[in-house]
């Protein structure tokens, strides 16, 4: 039985879906999940992350979190985490420039929230070395100083969605009609959650909210409030969601999300408005555009120093990897990024308090 049969049966049994359910099922379900049964990372995967497009941004985050590291009195150790590594491409760029640093390497104890055994597998061997340890959750990470890494993580988190009729709202749902999953509206309902949204909405809009993301970004700031550390978290998204911003990718391409459940990744535009919100009791950063954060920690002469060895289809590659990191009409302006640290401790290396 295909993920679609099993979903087509669920709602049969139950009703419509929530969408934030249908997206759980689609990328985590145990045998037929998008992240469960592929790596879904690179050329050959559905799509390509910074770090897979150049070592470049894996260094200068390296270098940021070394500073961060120095600025806060070198700790003798600390929990180095990323939340969700990918291939462990990105861990392994920051460790490969950040070791250059004296003391860091030795005192980082390298720690990756992955809970996919066969990119657990990939990342142990992009990181051999540095004897990576691997928890599921955030909430396993020790209580010590740390630095941790979020790079488009946050957009794959399950969404849910709502058209707005006068006060209340009304969820969208997955169903089915004519044998065919497809989009529906439940019943206007109050949803107390979203009275902030009634000021700059009008009837018919659509709003997204991911419940899950906030908790997270709580649970670092508390880690980093109490034992010091910093994150930097990088996403595609606005200050506040509006609109629908849900999309399926395979093979570098957009298609429907109904289409294939468990066969495309979904993600949605991050809301940074509720990410920054729950930084409390630490400081954060503003959200910066990520070609103005590379540029600002030096990204070109990087890429220059870089193309003095290379020549022809090499050159070439190069030069279209430091463009699509950084240039507005690329991923410059799309991606943004904030930091959260400590009260009172010196700014992260790129960005503005």
């Amino acid at each position: 039985m295909s993920l679609r049969d099993i979903i087509i049966a669920q709602i049969a049994a139950s009703g419509p879906m929530r969408l934030d359910d249908y997206m759980s099922m689609c990328l985590l379900h145990p045998q037929h999940g998008y992240y469960t049964t592929r790596t879904p990372f690179g050329a050959q995967g559905d799509f390509i992350t910074a770090p897979e497009i150049s070592q470049m941004f894996g260094e200068l985050v390296g270098l940021t979190l070394a500073q961060a590291w120095l600025d806060q009195g070198a700790p003798k150790q600390f929990t180095l985490a990323e939340l969700g590594p990918g291939r462990g491409t990105l861990m392994a760029d920051v460790m490969r420039v950040a070791s250059r640093v004296a003391g860091f390497a030795e005192a980082a104890e390298v720690t990756l929230i992955e809970a996919s055994p066969a990119l657990r597998n990939m990342q142990a061997e992009a990181l051999k070395g540095h004897s990576p340890n691997w928890i599921k959750s955030i909430n396993e990470l020790p209580a010590q100083p740390t630095y941790l890494i979020a790079n488009e993580f946050f957009d794959a988190l399950p969404i849910r969605q709502f058209v707005r009729d006068g006060t209340r709202w009304h969820e969208r749902q997955v169903g089915v009609q004519d044998g065919a999953l497809a989009f529906g509206l439940g019943p206007a309902q109050p949803q107390p959650a979203l009275t902030h949204r009634l000021e700059d909405t009008k009837d018919g809009d659509l709003i997204e909210d991911c419940a899950t993301a906030a908790p997270i970004i709580t649970t670092i700031a508390a880690r980093i409030a109490a034992h010091g550390g910093a994150a930097l978290v990088f996403d595609y998204g606005d200050w506040r969601s509006l609109g629908d911003t849900l999309q399926a990718v395979q093979d570098h391409k957009t298609t429907d999300p109904l289409a294939a459940p468990g066969m495309a990744d979904l993600t949605a535009h991050v809301d940074f408005e509720a990410l920054l919100r729950a930084t409390a009791p630490c400081a954060h950063t503003r959200v910066t555009p990520q070609g103005v954060f590379l540029e600002r920690l030096g990204i070109t002469a990087r890429a220059t120093a870089l193309a003095n060895s290379l020549s022809g289809a090499a050159l070439e590659t190069h030069i279209a990897a430091h463009r699509r990191l950084t240039h507005p009409q690329e991923m410059g302006n799309l991606f943004k990024v904030f930091g959260i640290l400590p009260q009172g401790a010196p700014p992260l290396s790129g960005l503005e308090l």
